[in-house]
């Protein structure tokens, strides 16, 4: 009797675990556009285009590898809700009671798929380099979690940036030399862009019509999507992009949404490139000497640092982890975080861009976006959510750790050894948002001051019993301290005042 073989829309790598364990002779695979899957958040529709776009091209390259296919489409009559749903279909037409898959990287289709009637088998992602194993293994018996150690120890275990048993350079992270604001000129002209063919037009059509009222426009659209496309943009971002990576990533600027960002975050998540492929080609770049150490390292981090660290903490950490709000924060999203008004400039600029281009780098997520969210005292549960629905990169596996963890510090340090909030002063160094803002940048209290001034101390105020023994923030309570009592008593009356707005509905 032949098996199903299931791959998800995120999974579209030709040599992914179910199809290794598969046999083309016999089994069947089974890929399906289902609603509960396109709808679970309101997705970006770039996204969703994204995907689909990419799992029909997949299809089509099985069919031509010899691989039997039976594929459905999100407007296709006979198809089902969700996945499961599908699985049972498809068993039943093709007389199979057994389903080979790849684990997914969200509980709760890990647990649609165990409560499936049809027998369904998980294998695990052995995409990702560190398993989930290897990560309880690295967690047990540590007072902390500090993704460094992590990092190094995966540096150890994949031979990348190491010369013997040490790291190259004799450093393990240069991440003091990539902390530049953007120079005066940006000599790349970001990624590569992807002319939508038939496959993609056709989905763009669909996603237009059924996904008009979420978050943001098909098109225009320009992703790669599929593994040629992708392959030439990370070889486009190599010989381009790679060599100032390093210095300038943690830049923001009007008017330049990648400076030299390789948005390769979009393809390895989906799995039209694979994370060890991407850092052995910056590896060989800066061996070429066509990359600084800084640079390669600093982009190695990301992937074999804190992406594998993120998926770690995710499965450590089990399915209630995205409801942790260990500062019991519950003010409402606001308003402007879906294209609603503001004054800020430099939330309007980011949210702008994610609406447009589904994309945004992680300093705009962490200290914009992010860095407000908790100093507003938003609800972690609901910033998850947001983030899940803005941007084309999202799963669940990485979301979870980056919002609940490292922007919201709703785990309670599990992630961050302090939460990450700044005043306006980090903005104003590493972007051009403050200069045309309504708000001045330089002014503290009073008219005009800016709101993330007021906020960062208000914030440093309302828990300062839970953070005023830690280390890393006793100079910043020693230097609320040595305010005067009128000081202190008009900055949480201002910030109070901010926060009423917002909890209003009331323009910020």
């Amino acid at each position: 009797m032949s098996r199903l073989i299931l791959i998800l829309g995120d999974q579209l790598s030709p040599d992914i675990r179910a199809l290794r364990e598969a046999d083309k002779e016999t089994d069947t695979v089974v890929m399906a556009e289902v609603m509960d899957e396109a709808s679970y958040v309101r997705h970006h529709p770039k996204k969703i285009a994204l995907i689909f776009a990419a799992m029909r091209k997949f299809a089509a390259g099985l069919e031509e590898d010899g691989w039997r296919v039976r594929y459905s489409k999100l407007d296709d009559e006979e198809t089902s809700r969700s996945i499961c749903g599908e699985l049972m279909r498809r068993a039943q037409e093709e007389g199979a009671d057994e389903v080979l898959a790849t684990e997914p990287g969200e509980f709760r289709l890990i647990s649609a798929l165990e409560d499936c009637p049809v027998t369904v088998h998980q294998f695990e992602d052995d995409r990702f380099l560190c398993s989930h194993a290897a990560f309880e293994d690295w967690a047990k018996g540590r007072k902390s979690l500090r993704m460094e150690y992590f990092y190094r120890e995966m540096r150890k275990s994949t031979g990348l940036m190491m010369e013997g048993d040490e790291p190259a350079g004799g450093k393990w992270n240069y991440d003091h030399e990539n902390r530049e604001p953007a120079p005066g000129v940006i000599d790349f002209n970001g990624p590569m862009q992807f002319t939508p063919d038939e496959t993609v037009e056709e989905v763009l059509d669909l996603v237009e019509s059924r996904f008009a009222s979420n978050f943001g426009e098909a098109r225009p659209f320009w992703f790669a999507t599929d593994r040629g496309q992708a392959r030439r943009q990370l070889s486009h971002w190599i010989r381009h992009g790679l060599k100032n990576f390093g210095a300038y990533q943690d830049a923001m600027l009007i008017g330049n949404r990648f400076l030299y960002h390789s948005v390769l975050s979009l393809y390895m998540n989906l799995g039209l490139l694979d994370p060890r492929e991407v850092c052995s080609a910056v590896e060989e770049a800066w061996q070429a000497g066509e990359a600084p150490i800084n640079a390669a390292e600093g982009f190695i981090r990301q992937i074999i640092g804190w992406r594998e660290y993120m998926r770690g903490i995710y499965f450590l950490q089990g399915p209630d982890y995205m409801e942790r709000n260990a500062l019991n924060h519950r003010r409402k999203l606001p308003e402007l975080f879906w294209g609603g008004e503001t004054k800020m400039r430099c939330l309007s600029e980011t949210i702008d861009q994610t609406r447009e281009e589904a994309y945004a780098h992680h300093i705009q997520r962490l200290m914009v976006t992010g860095n407000f969210s908790l100093l507003a005292g938003l609800d972690p549960a609901e910033v998850h959510e947001w983030y899940m629905s803005v941007y084309a990169d999202a799963y669940e596996w990485v979301m979870a750790g980056n919002t609940i963890g490292m922007t919201q510090f709703a785990d309670g340090g599990i992630v961050a050894s302090k939460p990450y909030v700044s005043s306006g002063n980090y903005i104003d160094k590493m972007s051009d948002y403050c200069g045309d803002c309504h708000y001045s940048v330089k002014t503290k209290t009073g008219e005009g001051a800016c709101p993330f001034n007021l906020l960062y101390w208000d914030f440093m105020a309302r828990h300062r019993e839970r953070f005023e023994g830690n280390p890393r923030m006793a100079q910043m309570y020693s230097t609320w301290d040595r305010m005067s009592d009128e000081k202190r008593k008009t900055i949480r009356s201002e910030a109070g005042a901010i926060l009423d707005a917002l909890s209003e509905g009331r323009v910020v």
